[in-house]
């Protein structure tokens, strides 16, 4: 067969299997076709599903306006699984000490009264920092990183931390769950690459949808994509 007709061929196929099997872009975004959602499968089983975060930020209105420009709004790249929170079209350079930096670090909307930037540890040693384990918005303290935008930089004092392992629940999963909101919960991860995470945070609110965030330092310590269905390890309640 000529290379070129092999190519072809070979597209072809790769096309028809990606256009049939679920993809979840590591269930962080809503691509998954409605009905047909991996996290939405394992929360039906009552077991917790996986989404892995990566690296992203939150910005102010404030801020964005100074790396974007005045009168600048985020725009939506992709609804979050999260209802009500997106990825935006808007990327950053982030810069840490020694002037190392990492581009195209997506923000994640909508603005919020806080700037920060989430990075994995891994990240945090290439931009030369040691943030905090943290929950988002908690960044007293934290380390120092620049923002660097099309039309501006912003110099965050406080700015970088590696989020906290945590699972958002609705009051109903919590109860079914037998969870309490100043518990810290322990989740087993079965596989090849099983493992046991611990000090992982409950948050419970209405708005929200059962899913576990894990940062990519994590879910590849697992050899975790996005979807999984994994289960409550029963001596974390107390």
């Amino acid at each position: 067969m000529p290379d070129r007709a092999l190519v072809e061929l070979i597209t072809r196929r790769v096309v028809s299997r990606l256009n049939t099997e679920q993809s979840c872009s590591g269930c962080a975004l809503r691509t998954c076709p409605a009905g047909n959602r991996a996290c939405d499968a394992a929360s039906q089983q009552q077991k917790i599903p996986v989404g892995v975060s990566a690296r992203h930020a939150h910005v102010t209105q404030e801020h964005l306006e100074i790396l974007y420009g005045a009168g600048h709004h985020l725009t939506v790249y992709a609804p979050l699984y999260q209802p009500g929170a997106f990825a935006a079209n808007e990327t950053l350079t982030i810069v840490g000490k020694r002037m190392r930096a990492i581009e195209a670090v997506r923000i994640l909307g909508p603005v919020r009264d806080y700037s920060q930037v989430e990075v994995a540890q891994t990240e945090a040693i290439r931009l030369g920092l040691n943030p905090p384990i943290r929950d988002s918005g908690d960044i007293a303290g934290c380390e120092a990183i620049t923002l660097v935008g099309p039309a501006g930089s912003v110099y965050l004092e406080e700015g970088a931390i590696c989020a906290t392992r945590h699972i958002h629940m609705t009051p109903e999963h919590a109860d079914a769950f037998r969870i309490r909101e100043d518990e810290l919960l322990k989740v087993r991860i079965p596989g090849e690459r099983a493992l046991t995470f611990e000090n992982i945070r409950p948050k419970i609110s209405e708005s929200y949808v059962l899913q576990m965030h894990l940062d990519t330092d994590d879910a590849n310590a697992a050899g975790l994509k996005g979807g999984e269905a994994v289960e409550l390890v029963r001596d974390s309640f107390v």
